[in-house]
């Protein structure tokens, strides 16, 4: 009787609690984390404020304007727009992102000292956005599909609840060898993200420090990542948010990319 019990916990086990089971799972996480973090709204605008800092202190300041519009379901494609304000050597500079979930994003860049609009190539979403601790994938989110996913475990952060999800590249040629992100259960936003090297060594670490609830969205407003390796950070603050404000399709063109509309940039 004694082993029939055993071998029934065992099968019981398997069944509720195999790989699969907790990858599914994670996969449902993650993609929640996505909406609630990416997707609120059917459009979204924000002035931000950059900081980046060195590992000495020293501080250099970018401040744009960040328009997204959603266009399907949640979790489909979406775009992208940035106007640059300061300082001189990005102003009225701008970066557009078609975003497709599924296959690679078109991402382009207007250099307005040289008169010039850059295609960013597929393979350097990975690159230095503007010169920051973030990449041009980070911008606009990455696809999580191209990712394994897996519930490590469940732990308080501070006050909030959360899922402490691992996320393993399925594909070679990227930086880090996984990432373990703190997901807050109650609003899916992502508190914490710890990304480790080849030799599972942490390198970069992103956090939301500061979060509101905006038109009803709970909203992160201030972020940093902070590369621990060179000791340099970048500090993201969102000083004005909103959402629904009927941003239009002809924003998101080569066109405005030169010559964006005062109405949405202001």
């Amino acid at each position: 009787m004694r082993i029939l019990f055993a071998c029934c916990l065992m099968a019981v086990s398997t069944l509720f609690f195999s790989p699969n089971s907790y990858g599914l799972e994670a996969r449902e996480i993650i993609r929640n984390s996505q909406a609630a973090f990416l997707y609120p709204g059917d459009d979204f605008k924000a002035r931000v404020l950059m900081k980046l800092v060195g590992k000495g202190g020293q501080e250099r300041i970018r401040e744009l304007t960040l328009l997204r519009k959603n266009y399907g379901e949640t979790g489909g494609d979406q775009k992208y727009f940035m106007y640059f304000f300061q300082p001189l050597d990005v102003k009225d500079m701008t970066f557009m992102v078609y975003k497709y979930p599924g296959k690679d994003d078109d991402r382009w860049l207007f250099i307005p000292a040289l008169n010039m609009v850059r295609r960013i190539a597929a393979q350097d979403k990975r690159s230095s956005f503007v010169g920051s601790d973030f990449t041009y994938e980070d911008v606009s989110g990455r696809d999580p599909e191209e990712d394994t996913h897996a519930i490590a475990r469940e732990e308080k952060l501070g006050d909030r609840d959360c899922y402490v999800i691992k996320s393993t590249p399925k594909e070679g040629g990227m930086e880090y060898e996984y990432k373990l992100s703190w997901i807050d259960k109650v609003t899916f936003l992502p508190v914490k993200e710890e990304y480790y090297d080849r030799q599972s060594e942490l390198y970069k670490v992103f956090t939301a420090e500061e979060m509101a609830e905006v038109k009803g969205f709970p909203t992160v407003t201030k972020r940093s990542m902070k590369n621990l390796q060179s000791g340099h950070r970048t500090e993201v603050t969102y000083l004005k948010t909103d959402y629904n404000l009927g941003v239009g399709n002809s924003l998101f063109t080569e066109r405005f990319l030169k010559q964006p509309p005062k109405k949405w940039i202001d």
